[in-house]
């Protein structure tokens, strides 16, 4: 399996961040089928092949992923997918 651990600073605030994280989910949940469900501020995301979730804290965003060995081969290209969405919705602190 191949994982993935990407982290990144924001200056928006947990309340924010937390939006801004909940329309990444959604469009997640209706271009990937992808289940998301919320812990506090962890945001667990799954569906075939991929087991992960997203967790938002005060000043950083954290998502981590197992992929199964179909998506793992994509491995670099849905990194660099996540860090743009990131980015996006985050900017750069």
């Amino acid at each position: 399996m191949s994982k993935i651990d990407i982290q990144r600073n924001h200056s928006l605030g947990r309340a924010q961040a937390r939006s801004a994280v909940e329309q990444i989910a959604a469009r997640m949940a209706e271009k990937f089928g992808v289940d998301t469900a919320w812990d506090g501020d962890v945001l667990g995301f799954s569906r075939s092949g991929v087991d992960g979730r997203i967790v938002v804290g005060d000043s950083d965003v954290r998502v981590t992923a197992q992929l199964g060995m179909m998506l793992g081969m994509l491995k670099g290209t849905i990194e660099q997918e996540i860090e743009r969405v990131l980015d996006e919705r985050l900017g750069r602190a």
